[in-house]
């Protein structure tokens, strides 16, 4: 089985074509032990998230689905977006610089720029507790998570996957490692949640670490970034237009209040690879 091997600063990946080859078009396109075992950096490929483009079922023109290191699929990935939009562009597999994917979240849009970054109009945040899904009365600016001895203040956005946003003074001393595991698997969140750790530089900059449900911390998160940003804005700490910091380098976000989330930024392929049988099976 063929891969590439792609990584949207840092936040790496490995993508399989399902156009050209037959994958499942229902569950993972491996089982679970081997996507664990391929994710394994030591003893396998290596990767944040195992991206899959396959024939759209609908109007889109494409399937775009996401599998994390654990093996589990989430709803979409915007770092992945990017990646997987350079992949179909340098693959041949579309001659389009805008593309429309078919999201276990519902549509997204990507466009190629001039200047060989992706846009990724990642849809509108979601507020409301249900759609994140989130346990709460209603929704609000912040809401409080207990958790172990402390209790935290957060923001809770959902962008077809469910993201928690907490303020810090330092992103470098922030509890990541602590924290981002027991907010991610609180249990006012029924499909667990990207936890970010936000620090606001001025209104059009953010420092942020992100705690992945299914992957840990890692180096950049797109649907993360947008996340931290609408929620800062939401707070009426940020502008409409804001850099975003991360440890692989940064994203530009931009939300006017009205349409998608906007997200700019680079993908890059590093290599080509076959999957050897022994790999592909428990």
């Amino acid at each position: 089985m063929k891969f590439t091997k792609m990584h949207g600063l840092g936040n790496d990946f490995m993508v399989l074509d399902g156009i050209r080859q037959s994958l499942p078009e229902e569950g993972p396109p491996l089982p679970a032990e081997t996507l664990r075992r391929l994710a394994d950096r030591h003893l396998g490929v290596g990767f944040d998230q195992l991206l899959l483009v396959q024939p759209a079922r609908g109007d889109a023109d494409f399937r775009y689905r996401v599998f994390n290191a654990d093996g589990s699929e989430v709803s979409q990935c915007g770092n992945g977006a990017r990646c997987l939009a350079q992949f179909l562009r340098d693959e041949g597999l579309t001659p389009k610089h805008e593309i429309r994917l078919e999201t276990a979240g519902g549509q997204m849009m990507l466009r190629l720029t001039d200047d060989g970054l992706v846009t990724v109009n990642v849809g509108p945040p979601r507020w409301a507790p249900a759609d994140v899904p989130f346990h709460a009365s209603s929704e609000a600016d912040t809401h409080i998570l207990v958790a172990g001895q402390n209790a935290y203040e957060v923001s809770v956005v959902g962008l077809g996957n469910p993201h928690c946003v907490m303020l810090v003074e330092n992103v470098e001393n922030a509890p990541v490692a602590s924290v981002g595991p027991l907010l991610q698997s609180h249990p006012d969140f029924p499909e667990q949640a990207n936890v970010g750790f936000m620090q606001i530089v001025d209104r059009s900059r953010i420092r942020l670490r992100v705690f992945e449900r299914g992957s840990g911390e890692t180096r950049a998160c797109g649907s993360g970034a947008c996340a931290a940003v609408v929620c800062g804005q939401r707070r009426g700490l940020l502008d409409d237009t804001v850099t975003v910091e991360l440890g692989g380098g940064t994203l530009r976000i931009h939300y006017d209040g009205s349409g998608g989330i906007l997200m700019t930024g680079p993908a890059s392929r590093v290599y080509e690879g076959v999957i050897p049988e022994p790999l592909l099976t428990p």
